[in-house]
C-alpha cells in the first residue's frame, strides 16, 4: 500500500491485537464528567480536577469518582447541580483532533491511538476505532464504521454507511487493509482480514468476503469481480480535491 505506515508513535503496538487488549486491561477506567453546581462551596483546590467559578457557582471537570466526593461532602451546601457525561468506565479516550491537518465534522467519534493523514475528511456520524489509520486525502463518509486496526490508504473514498470490519478478536486474524486510490460505494461491508488492492472499486451495497485484486471492479453479496477498471469507471469514481483542501 505505497508507503502508508501501520505504525503510530505510541507505547502500544497498534499492529498487534494482543498489545491493544493488554493496554485496555491495564488502562485506568474513567468516567469524565462536567458538573454545574449552585451553592456555597469553598476550599476546593484539587490537582485532579479543573474547577471554575466562585463560591456560589462552580463548574467542575474531572473523573466522576473525585467529583462525587465533593458532591457528597458538600450536599448540605448545594442547592442543585447538573452532571454531563458521555461514557462510563472507558478505557480509551477520544482522539485530540485540534492539531490535525484534516477536516473533522461534528458528530464523528474517533478514539485515541488513531492516525489521520493530511487533508483527510471524516464526516458526520463516522466511527473510527483504536489502531485505525486513515491516509492522506481519504474521505470517511457519513455513518461509516472503521473497525479496530483498519488500515485505509491514500486517496480512498469510503462511502456512507460502509463498515470496515475491526479485528481485535480473534487476534490471529489480520486487519483489513484498503490500499491507495480505492473507491468503496455506500453501505458496503468489508469483512475481517480482507485486503483491497490499489485502485479497486467496490460497488455500493457489496459484501466483500475475499481479497480484491488491484484495479478491478467488484459487486454483489458476496462481491465478485465484474470487470477490470476502465476509463469510464475511473471517471465515475473521480475524487473532488475541493472537498479535501483546508
Amino acid at each position: 500500500m505505497g508507503s502508508q505506515s501501520t505504525k503510530i508513535k505510541t507505547e502500544i503496538d497498534l499492529t498487534s491485537a494482543e498489545s491493544i487488549a493488554r493496554s485496555i486491561k491495564k488502562a485506568k477506567k474513567s468516567t469524565p464528567v462536567k458538573v454545574y453546581i449552585q451553592g456555597y462551596l469553598a476550599n476546593l483546590d484539587s490537582n485532579d480536577l479543573l474547577i471554575f467559578g466562585n463560591d456560589q457557582f462552580r463548574i467542575i471537570i474531572g473523573d466522576y469518582t473525585e467529583v462525587k466526593k465533593i458532591l457528597d461532602e458538600n450536599q448540605n451546601f448545594i442547592s442543585h447541580f447538573h452532571i454531563e457525561y458521555d461514557r462510563r468506565n472507558s478505557a480509551i479516550p477520544l482522539l485530540e483532533t485540534l492539531e490535525l491537518q484534516a477536516r473533522i465534522e461534528p458528530g464523528s467519534i474517533i478514539r485515541d491511538s488513531v492516525a489521520i493523514g493530511k487533508n483527510a475528511v471524516i464526516m458526520m456520524g463516522a466511527v473510527i476505532n483504536v489502531g485505525a489509520v486513515i491516509g492522506e486525502n481519504s474521505m470517511i463518509d457519513m455513518n461509516c464504521v472503521i473497525g479496530a486496526r483498519g488500515i485505509i490508504g491514500r486517496n480512498v473514498h469510503v462511502g456512507a454507511g460502509t463498515v470496515i470490519a475491526g479485528v481485535l478478536e480473534p487476534p490471529s486474524i489480520k486487519p483489513v487493509i484498503i490500499e491507495d486510490n480505492v473507491f468503496i460505494g455506500a453501505n458496503s461491508v468489508v469483512l475481517e482480514g480482507i485486503q483491497v488492492g490499489e485502485g479497486a472499486v467496490i460497488a455500493a451495497g457489496s459484501v466483500v468476503t475475499r481479497d480484491v485484486p488491484p484495479n478491478t471492479v467488484v459487486a454483489g453479496m458476496p462481491a465478485k469481480i465484474i470487470k477490470v477498471k476502465d476509463e469510464r469507471t475511473q471517471d465515475k469514481v473521480k475524487l473532488l480535491e475541493d472537498l479535501r483542501g483546508l
